[in-house]
């Protein structure tokens, strides 16, 4: 399967002088020495086709870095998150595994820490309760350990924040949960399942979990947290990028992850390709935090999450555009990423950078309205 087809802004019903803002954004944050962010590509679509990706700046944030290549593949950090939810949910297809079963019917070493009533869905709308890392996270990743070891942590050493189903946090360990649901329930490394079930059906040859089998100078170097300056496991050393990391660790370019939003925009099926049903797209990009009596009205009401997917939240800091509705879906990652999907304009955006989204947050929103601005 080829990528989609490329066509000029005015022909996807776009207007190309409201584009340029966006474009003229990224331009001028990436230019000169003391740019304020190393480098970005944004690529928007609609109706099936794309607008060409456009790259700015740098491969990394050292100041004798390569200009931005047209093949890079960026570290999408938590935009990872609904690619591992879009794997379990393809067990969930097959009579594998059921949503509304507690965890522990799968994994009985869960229940430790009065976790045996979270139920697998929780896992994927971050009401199961669970922290978003693990107490020794920085201490594991200095001692380069394997996944293995967080799964560990994850199912054995969490302490439930709150009941299940009683309110909303973010949780990056039971997203690693839901890969291991995946990786016992089919037999295989969540990062071969991903790549046998969903990458290679897709033809998503620049993507991966991980970036073992990737080229290394295809690979985008962001910019990391103070805790990890002057280490070897932050998120551009070997360990970490190789690591693959199901809750952060997927590294993808413009036009390959472009082929996972037309998918959702498509019901499910990319040409002639079909990888998930309507219905199993329909309840992941609709909000399911109704399904929860009692879980708070201002959380069901403001911060809606479907499965795997988040849908926008208007209004709030967490909002992804100014002029994107409650039906808009798609993630964000800490590495400077984001990914939206419009299903009523039926376009989707995809803003990928190497600067950290938590020092400038606004930078994302302000590209991401100039773009939704454009739509007409």
């Amino acid at each position: 399967m080829p990528p989609l087809m490329h066509a000029n802004a005015t022909e996807l019903g776009l207007d190309p002088e409201r584009l340029q803002y966006a474009y003229r954004l990224l331009e001028n944050w990436t230019r000169g020495p003391q740019a304020a962010i190393p480098g970005a590509a944004l690529l928007v679509g609609r109706y099936g086709r794309v607008v060409a990706p456009r790259f700015f700046g740098n491969q990394g944030p050292e100041p004798d870095a390569p200009a931005l290549r047209p093949d890079s593949m960026f570290l999408l950090a938590s935009i990872t998150k609904p690619v591992t939810y879009l794997g379990a949910i393809l067990l969930v297809e097959r009579g594998l595994l059921n949503l509304s079963d507690p965890v522990r019917r799968y994994i009985p070493d869960f229940a430790a820490h009065h976790k045996e009533q979270v139920l697998v869905q929780q896992l994927f709308t971050h009401t199961s309760g669970l922290p978003d890392m693990l107490p020794d996270n920085v201490q594991l990743r200095r001692q380069h350990a394997p996944l293995d070891r967080f799964i560990r942590g994850a199912i054995r050493d969490t302490i439930p924040i709150f009941p299940p189903g009683t309110g909303y946090s973010y949780q990056s360990m039971g997203t690693l949960v839901v890969a291991e649901l995946v990786q016992r329930i089919s037999g295989r490394s969540i990062h071969q399942f991903l790549r046998e079930e969903i990458f290679q059906p897709l033809s998503m040859k620049s993507s991966g979990l991980g970036s073992r089998g990737l080229p290394r100078e295809r690979l985008v170097r962001v910019e990391t947290p103070d805790y990890q300056e002057g280490t070897d496991f932050g998120w551009n050393s070997s360990y970490w990028q190789e690591l693959g990391a199901p809750w952060g660790g997927m590294f993808s370019s413009p036009e390959d992850f472009a082929l996972i939003c037309q998918l959702m925009l498509s019901k499910g099926k990319l040409g002639t390709v079909r990888l998930l049903s309507p219905s199993a797209v329909e309840m992941m990009t609709s909000s399911r935090l109704d399904d929860y009596p009692e879980l708070p009205e201002s959380i069901r009401r403001c911060q809606p999450w479907g499965l795997g997917w988040r849908m926008n939240h208007p209004g709030t800091p967490g909002s992804w555009g100014d002029l994107l509705d409650r039906s808009v879906f798609g993630h964000t990652g800490a590495t400077g990423t984001m990914c939206w999907i419009d299903p009523r304009r039926e376009g989707f955006c995809l803003i990928f950078t190497s600067g950290i989204r938590s020092r400038a947050p606004w930078r994302l929103v302000q590209v991401s309205n100039a773009v939704a601005a454009s739509f007409v």
